[in-house]
C-alpha cells in the first residue's frame, strides 16, 4: 500500500512537472506570435529594402556603379570663371538694387581688377577719386616702367655722350631723373587730375572678340575719344590736355633745345600722334603693353632731341 501510494505522489508530481513545461511552451508561441504580429505593422527597414530592390534600382538611387571598383580619378584643375558682363551703373539706388538683384540670376563669374590702365572687361564700374590717384601711383612705380626709363636713358646717353645731360654715370642719373620726373607729371595729369576733374576714364577698354578693323579703329580714335565715368563717350581731354601742359612744364626743366611757341607745339602734335601706338599695343598685345610702356619711350625720344643741341627742331 505505501509502494503504491508512493508512485502514485509521483506520477502526480510528474503530471504537474509536464504541464507547467507545456504552460511554459504555451506562453512563449503566443509571444513569439505577438512580437511577428506587431513587427510586420511595422515599415521594412533600409536594408531590407535594398535588398529587395532591383540591382539598377539600388545603382541608381545610391550612386553607386557596376562593375568593378577602379582607381580613383585625379580631381579635375578649378575652370577659370569668365569675366563679368557689363554693368551700367546709373549713380540712383532703384537702379543699383535692380543691378544687384540681376546679378544673383547670373552665372558665376570674376572681376577684373580695375587698378590698371588696360582692361579687358566691358565693365565700366567708375573709379573714385582716390583710385584713380592709386593707378597713376601704381603705374609710375611699376617695375616695367621704372626699367624702361632707365634702359632707355641709357642707351641714349651711351649714343650721345655730348648732349646737355653729361656723359658716363652722372648723364644718365641726369636723364633718368628727367625722364623720371616727366612721367610724375603725365601720370599724375593724365590719370589722376584732370579725369577726376571731368569725370573720365582712365584706362583703355579692350574688344577682344570683335574685327581686326574695329579694333584698330577703336584703339586709334582712343587718343581722340573716351569714355566718362558712367560709360557714355566723352573726348578725351586727359590725352588731349596733358601733352600741352606737360610740354609747358618741359619748357621749365628740361637742359637745351628750343622754348618757343613754334617748337613747343610741334613737341604736343608729336605726343599726340605718336599717342595711338601705346593703344594699338594695348588692344592686341596687352600682357606686353603691361611691361613695356611705349608713351614713356616716345616722350623720352623727345626730350632726347631737346637736349641733343639743335635749337628750333623740337
Amino acid at each position: 500500500m505505501v509502494r503504491f501510494a508512493e508512485r502514485r505522489e509521483g506520477r502526480t508530481a510528474m503530471a504537474a512537472r509536464l504541464q507547467a513545461v507545456a504552460l511554459l511552451l504555451g506562453s512563449a508561441a503566443a509571444l513569439l506570435s505577438a512580437l511577428r504580429l506587431q513587427a510586420q505593422s511595422l515599415p521594412d527597414a533600409p536594408s531590407a529594402l535594398l535588398a529587395a530592390a532591383p540591382f539598377d534600382a539600388v545603382t541608381t538611387t545610391t550612386g553607386l556603379q557596376s562593375g568593378p571598383a577602379g582607381p580613383a580619378q585625379p580631381a579635375a584643375p578649378p575652370r577659370k570663371l569668365p569675366l563679368c558682363p557689363a554693368k551700367h551703373f546709373q549713380g540712383s539706388p532703384e537702379a543699383d538694387s535692380s543691378e544687384a538683384a540681376a546679378e544673383q540670376l547670373q552665372q558665376p563669374c570674376r572681376e577684373e581688377d580695375p587698378l590698371q590702365l588696360i582692361v579687358t572687361s566691358s565693365s565700366i564700374k567708375p573709379l573714385t577719386v582716390r583710385q584713380k590717384g592709386l593707378l597713376a601711383g601704381r603705374d609710375i612705380i611699376d617695375p616695367f616702367n621704372l626699367i624702361t626709363i632707365a634702359g632707355s636713358s641709357a642707351i641714349t646717353v651711351a649714343a650721345a655722350s655730348h648732349s646737355a645731360y653729361g656723359p658716363g654715370i652722372p648723364g644718365f642719373v641726369r636723364l633718368t631723373g628727367y625722364s623720371l620726373t616727366e612721367d610724375i607729371i603725365g601720370e599724375s595729369l593724365g590719370t589722376f587730375a584732370i579725369p577726376s576733374i571731368v569725370h573720365e576714364d582712365p584706362r583703355y577698354h579692350r574688344m577682344p572678340g570683335k574685327p581686326f578693323r574695329r579694333r584698330l579703329l577703336h584703339a586709334v580714335a582712343h587718343t581722340f575719344v573716351s569714355q566718362h565715368d558712367d560709360g557714355r563717350t566723352m573726348p578725351n581731354y586727359a590725352v588731349l590736355l596733358t601733352y600741352p601742359l606737360a610740354a609747358e612744364i618741359f619748357n621749365l626743366y628740361v637742359p637745351g633745345g628750343a622754348t618757343d611757341g613754334p617748337s613747343t607745339a610741334k613737341r604736343i602734335g608729336i605726343g599726340i600722334a605718336t599717342n595711338p601706338a601705346g593703344d594699338i599695343l594695348a588692344e592686341f598685345l596687352p600682357d606686353l603693353a603691361k611691361r613695356v610702356h611705349v608713351r614713356i619711350v616716345f616722350v623720352q625720344q623727345i626730350m632726347n632731341q631737346i637736349a641733343l643741341g639743335a635749337p628750333g627742331t623740337l
